[in-house]
């Protein structure tokens, strides 16, 4: 529910608030497809061997690369990687959420509960067939889940 009313509030802007914004002083020019788009989401983690262990199991997949530096996933074609965490976390924020797109999100949402055991928002509705969800690891961390039937990637 907080991220609708976020979303609404960031829709509802005062009508003035786009004037009040100098664009010479923020915008940077780019060249075109400078952006590629999200590639990697990262997670710090107190215990990378345990949690090399809890996300290949997880995510059902083994780590590409693996150093005491850093643990790298290939999720369906994008990177999840796994950093030590010195000194360990274990309430983390939820300011930001990186969601991994899911074609059964109930079932997905199931299989994690199992590793896990740590509900966080169980699969919803959030409009229009859009369906969201989030667990959270062992280690803290948030990992959301979308179903999202409208998202292509750009050929």
């Amino acid at each position: 529910m907080k991220k609708l009313i976020i979303l609404i509030s960031l829709c509802n802007l005062h009508p003035g608030f786009a004037k009040d914004v100098d664009a010479s002083k923020t915008e940077v020019p780019m060249k075109k497809n400078t952006i590629l788009g999200l590639h990697t989401t990262i997670y710090k983690m107190g215990n990378l061997e345990m949690a090399k262990q809890w996300y290949a199991k997880a995510f059902k997949v083994t780590s590409y690369f693996d150093k005491s530096f850093y643990l790298g996933f290939n999720i369906g074609g994008y990177e999840l990687g796994l950093q030590p965490e010195e000194p360990m976390v274990i309430e983390k924020a939820e300011s930001v959420v990186s969601y991994w797109g899911v074609q059964n999100i109930s079932e997905v949402y199931d299989h994690f509960i199992e590793q896990s055991e740590l509900e966080n928002e169980k699969p919803y509705n959030v409009g229009g067939g859009l369906m969201t969800a989030t667990v959270i690891d062992p280690f803290g961390n948030i990992i959301g889940l979308i179903y999202n039937p409208y998202f292509r990637l750009k050929d």
